[in-house]
């Protein structure tokens, strides 16, 4: 049990609960004495290492292991060293190994701060309340070297500030509370909270954040100490919270890591610890000193860090504090579940020990875990007693593995993880693969630790625990690691974990043409295929697209060329201006999606560039697809295009037919009726006509076109002339009705002439329109001028359909056709005289079976006609 004892005296004891320090990485790179000589040391991306002063400098550092950002503080005077003059802005790991360096941009205002955002992006708040944000690892300003302001002008600048994972509160001088919920955004979209309230002779003490995922309403809440009081300022209100508690004046606080509880150092020196809504106080501590703490922050949910200088205070909710003296300043960076603790020359991890942990290495342990490590233990010493210890524990042993495997996820220390590990193989090796045990969660944990394992290394320098990567994800895992440019341990991992290595193979691809200007694109282009191979399914378009971005188009359209699927590689060869290879692939795929885009792109160019729509023509007549997708598209939207087309093509009698269609689509038109498109739309139909006339094909199209726009001419004459727009639109029949209708029968001749209406047609027209109008004189009149060229026919049929039978017997005896006397006299019910006139006709029977038809309707009128009709022997089949 020695090795347990050696363990647990690392141990600090706080309450009932063990916590321990761990030293992750020590000595830090930065922490050696500055070279003396003109040629400092540098580091990756010229990062100068030389000695770096917490004290001296500005610094945040991100979670989950992140990086760490470090800038000189103007307001303090510092012996430079060999360090250059100007400022810098500096990124480390967490090992301190240097990842990148670059001027700090001149002209700005002084510097409030610095902060990580949860997707590592770096953000500098500035004293004027503007926001500038730099690209990792580069450190390049993103998107654009201006601040991004979130206070008014007057609003006098920033006195305090506090940064969570994806905004920022701000307290300007004025006392005034600004939020911005999404600080990586292009337009933060800032917003003022209910006013706190402040008097001019009072001024805020400290000031924390409820995160907005812990408040109701979604919003953050900013807690102010103001006085004697401490105020919750929200969108809605502000609200005095404790006063009942009378915990005085306020000089630090920290809201714990779940958003409940709130740790706040008092005026008289006492630690408080209550929940943020102050309904009571938890427990308090009296610390040695009234000063307030530099810096205050939750290890966990147990336990709560005050750092004065050189002393940090561990204070948990019983017993007695845990002290540690360090003599160099200190960064305290909460974790989810612990603190790491930045030196000069050291990087540690303050947390509680697990359970797990203190079941095996806990001094005096005999649990079923601690005697299956000794059991280990004794085996590899080929000691009896490794079986003894076995069947103490044979009952419990799936509990004990367990924690040996747990255990084992916890220690930074290989050697103890294998240890550890190799205890609780020693008790799988008494378990079947058909027992309840789960064997895989020995391999799970034997893979989690070798990723832990190797982003733990120096030179990668992100110290996660168990619980942090499992908070992380290691798809995540993997996007900060390329993101850091250590593209091959992400690949490695990726392939290990058994995750698509797209992303990892795209980045480096993006990465590799970033850094190869100078390289020739046929050189570089194999060697991106060779690794582009890798990855089945992956997307040549996005890599081309990083390469035209960087100017590289040549290179560009290479890779695009490896591109299998059309829907990304078309849009790709468009943005390139491959036109005609786009069009070509949209055609060969098929999709009349794709060829759309390609059209659309190419008529788009062509008028933006305003350049002769011929090149366009040629190009789609060229290929039958897109030339009929063009016409399908253009018939229902752009006719002047189409026509332009038909012409250029030669096709014009498709031109003159869409001439037309363009006419008959302005008669539509609800202006049409008051005779302001009359014009227009007869030019149409004369360009038709002149079109047609050109081809030996279109006579009748040619004739009728012109004929119409004859027609339309006249109609329109009419409407002027009479004053009524009721001709345009009309036929030649419809036309000369109107205008004898109206008495208007010299309009009518002279249509008539016009159109060479014959006169047969002509009597019909008249007669129609007398007998509408209920002109019966002049339908006489016009029936005595002289015999009409069709009969008397149209006559009989005008006066029956307007329902004069009078009128009707003055013409039906002048029918020449008893057929049509007949059939006149049925019509109007007359049987008798309808049979009569039958008896004349040759087809009687064929004519008897139709008047029966006719007479049906009227039963006295049938039975009378069937009387007459076998009285002039007349035995039809009916």
């Amino acid at each position: 049990m020695s090795s347990s004892v050696s363990v647990a005296a690392e141990w600090d004891l706080l309450s009932d609960r063990f916590y321990r320090r761990l030293t992750l990485y020590s000595p830090l790179p930065w922490s050696a004495p500055a070279p003396t000589s003109t040629a400092s040391s540098s580091g990756v991306g010229g990062a100068v290492i030389g000695r770096l002063d917490l004290s001296t400098h500005i610094v945040a550092a991100a979670p989950f292991g992140g990086p760490i950002a470090a800038v000189r503080d103007d307001s303090k005077i510092v012996q430079l060293h060999s360090e250059p003059s100007r400022r810098r802005l500096l990124l480390f790991s967490s090992s301190g190994y240097p990842i990148a360096s670059a001027p700090w941009p001149p002209m700005l205002p002084r510097l409030h701060s610095l902060s990580f955002s949860s997707s590592l992006s770096l953000i500098a708040l500035l004293s004027d309340g503007s926001l500038l944000r730099f690209r990792l690892p580069d450190l390049q300003p993103s998107p654009s070297s201006s601040p991004v302001p979130l206070l008014p002008p007057a609003s006098g600048g920033v006195a305090d500030a506090v940064f969570w994972g994806g905004g920022v509160a701000i307290l300007t001088e004025e006392n005034r509370v600004v939020v911005a919920t999404d600080i990586e955004a292009a337009d933060p979209h800032p917003r003022d909270l209910a006013d706190p309230g402040v008097g001019d002779e009072e001024h805020v003490l400290c000031m924390a954040v409820v995160e907005p995922q812990f408040v109701m309403s979604g919003s953050p809440e900013v807690l102010l100490a103001v006085g004697d009081r401490v105020i919750a300022v929200d969108e809605d209100g502000v609200q005095v919270l404790g006063e009942e508690l009378e915990i005085g004046p306020v000089q630090k606080m920290a809201v714990s890591p779940n958003g409940k509880l709130l740790a706040a150092f008092a005026h008289d020196g006492r630690l408080l610890v209550i929940p943020t809504d102050f309904s009571r106080i938890i427990f308090q501590y009296e610390c040695d000193s009234a000063l307030p703490p530099e810096q205050i922050a939750w290890c966990g949910l147990d336990s709560v860090l005050l750092y004065w200088p050189e002393v940090l205070l561990m204070v948990g909710p019983n017993g007695d504090p845990v002290q540690y003296n360090y003599d160099e300043p200190i960064k305290l960076i909460p974790e989810c579940d612990g603190v790491r603790i930045l030196s000069n020359s050291s990087m540690e991890f303050l947390h509680r020990v697990p359970d797990c942990t203190t079941l095996i290495f806990g001094i005096g342990s005999m649990s079923p875990a601690a005697l299956l490590y000794d059991a280990r233990d004794h085996y590899d010493r080929q000691s009896a007693k490794a079986y003894d210890n076995y069947q103490l524990i044979s009952s419990s042993l799936p509990e004990a593995i367990e924690a040996c495997i747990d255990a084992a996820g916890h220690e930074f220390d290989v050697s103890r993880q294998r240890t550890l590990l190799r205890a609780a193989t020693y008790g799988l090796a008494f378990f079947g693969f058909g027992s309840r045990f789960p064997h895989e969660r020995f391999q799970d944990m034997c893979k989690m630790l070798r990723v832990l394992n190797a982003v733990r290394d120096p030179e990668i320098g992100m110290p996660l625990t168990i619980q942090q990567y499992k908070l992380l994800t290691a798809p995540v895992l993997i996007g900060r690691l390329i993101n850091a440019n250590q593209h091959l341990l992400a690949l490695r991992i990726s392939e290990y974990l058994n995750l698509n290595p797209e992303v990892v193979i795209m980045h480096w691809a993006c990465e590799k043409i970033t850094a190869s200007a100078t390289l020739p694109d046929t050189v570089l282009l194999e060697g991106l295929l060779d690794k582009l191979r890798l990855c089945k399914g992956i997307s040549y378009a996005a890599v081309a697209a990083h390469a035209d971005n960087c100017g590289r188009r040549r290179l560009a359209a290479m890779l695009v060329d490896h591109e299998l699927q059309s829907s990304k590689q078309i849009p790709m060869l468009l943005s390139i201006d491959e036109q005609d290879k786009a069009l070509s692939k949209a055609i060969e795929s098929g999709d009349t999606d794709l060829v759309y885009l390609v059209l659309f792109h190419i008529w788009q160019k062509v008028a933006v560039e305003k350049k002769a729509p011929m090149d366009f023509f040629g190009v789609i007549n060229a290929r039958p697809l897109a030339r009929s997708l063009f016409v399908a598209y253009a018939r229902h939207s752009k006719h002047e295009d189409l026509k332009d087309f038909f012409l250029s093509t030669g096709r014009l009698q498709d031109a003159a037919f869409l001439l037309l269609k363009e006419s008959r689509e302005l008669e539509k038109n609800p202006m049409a009726s008051k005779g302001t498109l009359h014009g227009p739309q007869v030019r149409l139909i004369e360009q038709a006509h002149r079109l047609f006339a050109e081809t030996k094909e279109h006579v009748f199209e040619s004739k009728a076109s012109e004929e119409h726009a004859k027609l339309l001419r006249s109609q329109h004459e009419l409407e002027v002339s009479t004053k009524q727009a009721i001709f345009v639109g009309s036929s030649v029949s419809d036309t000369i009705k109107t205008c004898i209708a109206m008495g208007n029968e010299r309009a009518a001749l002279k249509v008539k002439s016009e159109f060479k209406v014959p006169d047969k047609r002509w009597y019909w027209l008249k007669t129609c329109a007398l007998a509408t109008v209920g002109n019966w004189d002049a339908l006489e009149k016009f029936s005595r001028e002289k015999r009409p060229p069709g009969g008397y026919k149209p006559f009989v049929e005008a006066c029956i359909d307007a329902g004069q039978k009078t009128e009707a017997l003055k013409y039906i005896p002048k029918l020449t056709d008893p057929r049509e006397r007949s059939e006149a006299y049925a019509r109007m019910g007359m049987a008798k005289e309808a049979a009569d006139a039958a008896s004349q006709a040759k087809d009687s029977d064929e004519l008897f079976g139709r008047l029966k038809i006719t007479l049906a309707q009227n039963s006295a009128a049938a039975s009378i006609f069937d009387t007459l009709r076998d009285r002039l022997s007349f035995q039809g089949a009916y």
